[in-house]
């Protein structure tokens, strides 16, 4: 058998896992969280059919290149965060990039400072450069947002700090207000700019103890997303300035990014605004409830050892990391989803090193209802299955 072969019989493999475990997901009762993207388009219309007429006059006229529903969002969106305007983006991707692209203009300096782990730098293919002429440097590798310190010193000049809150890939981590603050401070000692990147902003007013105005007010602009978080069909804003936001607008266009009809989405997300950000805090409360008796649970099999990361979650999303390799991992989530219609493990596990394996958990409405306790029995089940798991590799 030639490596191609073995390398596509493998990626087969996993693929058929894949596959497997959204099926057991979709068919288990118990879950830690249900996101709405993972249900059917019936599942996703009927939410929208019920709920719609709660946040929007129905009767009105469609939107045409933004107008209408859209502004309607748009308004809501500048009110909860307290500033002047805020423009509806199709993608985050998009409005970030129209966001700092603005700023370089204004600051005379193109240059974007930021974490070597945030979105635009691991997921966005280079767009920064590629399409709107920014140039990133990168602050720091370290799992945790920057320091005062690193960005005082930090030795190249720069028009624009990124921040992202919570830093996803760190393992949804967050600065404490108090270092937030001074970040903020430091970064305008430098005259610069401050950017959020707030796709998960929502939920971080439980772990500052501050409500989503004050938050938003350290920043020059602020983006947020309308399905991470609050389970909406996609889409993004833009919230700062009235000026900057009458900029992004044209940039927006010119990106392509001025849709002839988007109700749908923007009724969603009004949908979103309404019914999940309300619930956000009560989802983080719970998910230190789970975190917590993750670790209890973990330490209470033949397991070697297991991390929790944070320990105490700062939002409603944390790691958890393992012993094993994914494909171990994987077959242990579905089976115990297939076998017993619980699925303590609905993400995929990704590759931390050898033999070492990671996951996200989220917990939404649906894991509510599990105490510690089902989440120990849960974690005693899923540790036996991933010992057979490996064993029969």
């Amino acid at each position: 058998m030639t490596y191609t072969a073995e390398h596509g019989e493998e990626q087969s493999a996993q693929q058929r896992l894949r596959e497997r475990r959204a099926l057991a997901h979709r068919k288990a009762e118990r879950v830690l969280s249900r996101a709405g993207f993972q249900g059917t388009l019936r599942d996703r219309l009927a939410v929208l059919q019920e709920a719609a007429s709660e946040v929007h006059d129905l009767d009105e006229p469609a939107d045409v290149y933004g107008d209408g529903v859209v502004e309607t969002l748009e308004r809501r969106v500048a009110g909860l965060l307290g500033t002047q305007a805020a423009a509806f983006f199709p993608t985050g991707t998009m409005a970030q990039q129209v966001a700092l692209r603005c700023w370089a203009g204004r600051t005379g300096n193109p240059t974007v400072a930021l974490h070597a782990l945030s979105h635009p730098e691991v997921w966005e293919r280079g767009a920064f450069g590629a399409v709107s002429g920014l140039r990133t440097v990168r602050v720091t590798r370290e799992p945790r947002l920057p320091t005062a310190d690193e960005i005082r010193t930090f030795d190249e000049p720069f028009g624009a700090l990124m921040l992202e809150l919570p830093l996803r890939d760190a393992g949804f981590v967050l600065p404490s207000w108090e270092e937030l603050t001074e970040v903020v401070e430091a970064a305008r000692e430098r005259d610069a700019v401050v950017h959020f990147d707030g796709a998960r902003l929502w939920e971080t007013t439980h772990h500052f103890d501050r409500g989503l105005q004050e938050i938003a007010d350290l920043a020059d602009s602020v983006y947020v997303s309308f399905y991470k978080s609050l389970d909406g069909f996609g889409g993004a804003a833009l919230a700062g300035p009235k000026t900057l936001v009458e900029e992004a607008k044209a940039w927006r266009h010119r990106y392509g990014g001025t849709v002839f009809q988007q109700f749908p989405t923007a009724l969603s997300a009004l949908v979103g605004l309404e019914r999940e950000l309300p619930r956000l805090p009560e989802y983080v409360a719970h998910a230190r409830v789970v975190a917590a008796a993750l670790r209890e649970g973990f330490a209470g099999t033949d397991m070697p050892w297991a991390r929790v990361h944070p320990e105490v979650p700062h939002t409603h999303q944390f790691q958890v990391w393992l012993p094993y390799e994914p494909d171990v991992l994987a077959e242990a989530a579905a089976s115990q989803a297939e076998e017993t219609k619980t699925m303590l493990f609905a993400g995929a596990w990704d590759r931390g090193g050898p033999g070492l394996s990671f996951t996200e958990v989220t917990v939404r409405a649906a894991g509510l209802t599990w105490t510690a306790d089902d989440v120990k029995a849960a974690v005693a089940d899923f540790a036996t299955r991933a010992a057979e798991a490996a064993r029969a590799r």
